[in-house]
């Protein structure tokens, strides 16, 4: 899987109230209006200005805070490709990897917001092709590409009949 964007950078400790706003929880049943507010904590113009197949590069601990799972869900109806960090929060880790969304831990220093990147998730390469750096991040296992490829956990069970992995 290739995946081309521009990077939006975010800084260290974004929440999922960052991501998603508390003071919106009444949106939580409408998500596609809630992604209309996604990070608007953290940058208020960036749910007007995202692109479909843009990236989202944060800092360490991305995504702390509370279990909620509509917080990278939103991101992803955001049209977002891919949340890079330098650490994530283990349950939003596993909530994106489970709805479809990919995340990587990389060195997000390397990166400026605007920067036009390629990543190769099989691989875990990501290359700047705006300042020509290269890193390497871990592979993604196959069972989460596979996951990622069918959109995440329910429609792959959807696809399979059930939680079936190679």
């Amino acid at each position: 899987m290739i995946l081309k964007g521009k990077v939006w950078k975010f800084g260290d400790n974004i929440s999922t109230d960052h991501i998603a706003p508390g003071r919106l929880f009444h949106l939580r049943t409408n998500l596609p209006e809630l992604a209309k507010h996604v990070l608007e904590d953290a940058d208020p113009e960036f749910a007007s200005k995202v692109g479909k197949g843009d990236i989202i590069a944060g800092g360490r601990n991305f995504g702390l805070g509370s279990s909620r799972e509509h917080a990278p869900r939103i991101i992803k109806i955001a049209g977002v490709a891919c949340v890079l960090a330098k650490s994530f929060a283990r349950i939003f880790y596993r909530n994106a990897i489970n709805i479809g969304l990919p995340v990587l831990e990389v060195d997000t220093d390397k990166f400026d917001e605007g920067d036009q990147l390629e990543i190769n998730l099989e691989a875990g390469t990501i290359k700047d092709i705006t300042n020509g750096v290269e890193l390497q991040a871990a592979p993604m296992p196959k069972f989460m590409l596979q996951l990622l490829e069918d959109g995440g956990i329910e429609e792959h069970i959807k696809k399979n009949g059930t939680f079936k992995l190679e």
